[in-house]
């Protein structure tokens, strides 16, 4: 389980809104001036806040610090889903353009069509799945008082 502590912002039935903090390692890196993570922390995007729906069966008030978690394999699947998945559908359009004699242009053009066409393919299974309770991050403790971390 993937772990990431937050503050409660909202409270839903079943559900909690958390905010959490994004942090970076880069102070700790030794490759930190050639990593675009390292260049966004300097411009000073990585304190930034984010809000994520996580579900919760705990009485849990505005205020209160939490640990919410997501299963590691809904994250590898995820990332495979999202990253490779389009790549995938960009050379495949190329090779199926390709064996059907296209010339080059109609090749990048046809990899670029197959790209776009497995983007919208992923973002179609992300809406449908997006309320599968069983793909959500969930609350799984709630932290003491003083415990918790600065927001």
């Amino acid at each position: 389980m993937i772990e990431e502590q937050g503050r409660v912002v909202a409270v839903e039935h079943g559900a909690v809104w958390v905010e959490t903090v994004r942090k970076s390692t880069c102070s700790s890196c030794s490759v930190k001036a050639g990593c675009g993570q390292g260049l966004l922390e300097q411009l000073g995007a990585s304190g930034r806040r984010g809000l994520i729906r996580a579900l919760c069966d705990m009485h849990l008030k505005v205020g209160d610090s939490v640990v919410i978690g997501v299963r590691e394999d809904l994250l590898v699947r995820g990332s495979l889903l999202v990253y490779l998945l389009p790549l995938l559908g960009l050379f495949a359009a190329a090779i199926v353009a390709e064996q059907f004699g296209l010339t080059e242009p109609w090749v990048i053009v046809s990899a670029f069509i197959g790209f776009a066409v497995t983007c919208m393919g992923v973002r179609w299974r992300s809406r449908n799945v997006a309320t599968d309770p069983s793909l959500q991050p969930v609350v799984l403790r709630a932290l003491l008082t003083g415990t918790a971390a600065a927001f």
